[in-house]
C-alpha cells in the first residue's frame, strides 16, 4: 500500500477506521497544557526507560506508566505489575487530567463507562517505531484502548485480527486520539519509524498516552 493511502488530514472530524475503531482528530488539543504537565509529573517519579523484549531486543520507544498497574517487558515476558521494577515503588497515580481525557474520548467514540486503571506513556524520538502487535496482556477485553498522540506526527498502522491481514496507514497529528474496542479490540497495530522534525511544544519527539483497563 502506498505511504499516503488512507492518511487522514488534520481536520477536526471523527473518522471510522473499522467497526469499533474511531480516530478523533484534534480531540486532545484543548487538553495539551494539563496533559503535558501531568506527563512530566509522572516521569519525575517513574523515568522513561527502554524495555527489553523476551527475545533480548531493546525497544526503540522509551516507556513508563502510571495508574494502579504499569506495563513491563523483560526476558521473562510481557506483563503488568503494581510495582515499578526500576524504582521499587508503586507506579505514580494516574493524573486527573489523564482520566478526564480518557473518559471523554472513550465516550465520544461510543464506549461509555470506560474506567482505565493504567496509562502507558511512550516517547518516540526520530527513527523510533512500534512493530505490529496486539494489546493482549489485559484481562478485560471488553474495555477499549484509548491512544493519544502529542508532538511530532506519526504514521499509525491499523490491521485486522491476524498479523498478516492488510493494514491501513493513518497520519496521527498532535492532539489526535484513536479509540478501538469491540470487534477490533485485538486488532494488530503499530507505528512506522518516526520522521525527524520539530514540534513547538515537544521538540523532536512524539509522546503517546495509551489508556487501558487491565483487569
Amino acid at each position: 500500500m502506498d505511504l499516503f493511502d488512507n492518511i487522514v488530514e488534520n481536520e477536526p472530524r471523527n473518522v471510522q477506521l473499522a467497526p469499533g475503531a474511531v480516530l478523533l482528530t484534534g480531540f486532545a488539543r484543548s487538553f495539551e497544557t494539563p496533559l503535558l504537565a501531568a506527563a512530566s509529573s509522572v516521569v519525575e517519579c517513574a523515568p522513561f526507560r527502554h524495555l527489553v523484549t523476551p527475545g533480548g531486543h531493546r525497544m526503540s520507544v522509551a516507556m513508563t506508566s502510571c495508574g494502579t498497574a504499569g506495563w513491563v517487558s523483560d526476558r521473562t515476558g510481557y506483563r503488568y505489575t503494581a510495582i515499578d521494577p526500576e524504582t521499587r515503588q508503586p507506579w505514580p497515580p494516574m493524573p486527573d487530567a489523564f482520566v478526564d481525557l480518557a473518559l471523554r474520548a472513550a465516550d465520544k467514540a461510543g464506549y461509555a463507562n470506560f474506567r482505565p486503571d493504567a496509562c502507558l506513556i511512550n516517547r518516540y524520538g526520530p527513527g523510533a517505531k512500534l512493530s505490529l502487535h496486539q494489546d493482549k496482556d489485559e484481562l478485560d477485553f471488553n474495555a477499549p484502548i484509548v491512544s493519544v498522540s502529542l508532538g511530532l506526527p506519526a504514521t499509525f498502522l491499523f490491521g485486522g485480527l491476524n498479523r498478516n491481514d492488510k493494514t491501513a496507514r493513518y497520519r496521527l497529528a498532535h492532539g489526535d486520539v484513536v479509540v478501538w474496542g469491540g470487534p477490533v479490540r485485538l486488532a494488530y497495530h503499530g507505528v512506522l519509524p518516526l520522521a525527524d522534525g520539530y514540534h513547538p511544544l515537544l521538540g523532536s519527539q512524539r509522546i503517546n498516552l495509551t489508556f487501558r483497563k487491565t483487569r
